[in-house]
């Protein structure tokens, strides 16, 4: 299992992007990490996951971006999505797939299922890095389990 797939850019290329400025220095929560900060993160959280779990993601892809674009929310609002992470307004993570509860003899694999976890949102969304690591690896496991047929309200109600 790898995480791959980097589509960076600088917070000044997202303001010029119309993305909103929060004040790092003022009221707002942000605490910003570089993009290996936020992969090694994701690494560790993928870690703490028992083995039982990890050995039964097959064609799973986790990847890393700043931000979800349209084709992202687009995918959270089709009937057959099992939803994603969110906090308040942002979108942390998403699974794209089709989940293990759902796959039959037809399923031939060819695209892999995609896990995205968010690094924008988590940085806007809490103030410091204890936060923001929780939150990644709160994600992580709320996306996997998708993989694993598990809607959202079940995830929520399992804390995650």
């Amino acid at each position: 299992m790898t995480v791959f797939g980097y589509n960076t850019i600088t917070q000044q290329e997202a303001w010029a992007l119309g993305a909103e400025r929060h004040d790092v220095t003022g009221d707002d929560p942000m605490y910003l990490m570089s993009d290996e900060e936020f992969e090694n993160v994701i690494e560790e959280a993928l870690e703490t996951i028992p083995e039982k779990f990890l050995e039964a993601l097959e064609n799973v892809a986790i990847v890393m971006e700043d931000e979800p674009d349209d084709y992202h929310f687009e995918t959270l609002d089709e009937p057959e999505s099992l939803g994603g992470s969110l906090y308040e307004d942002e979108l942390l993570g998403l699974y794209d797939g089709i989940p293990l509860t759902e796959r039959d003899g037809y399923y031939d694999g060819d695209i892999p299922d995609v896990i995205t976890i968010f690094k924008g949102p988590h940085e806007r969304s809490f103030g410091s890095r204890e936060e923001v690591v929780e939150e990644i690896g709160k994600t992580v496991i709320h996306e996997i389990g998708h993989y694993f047929g598990i809607d959202d309200e079940r995830l929520y109600e399992m804390g995650y």
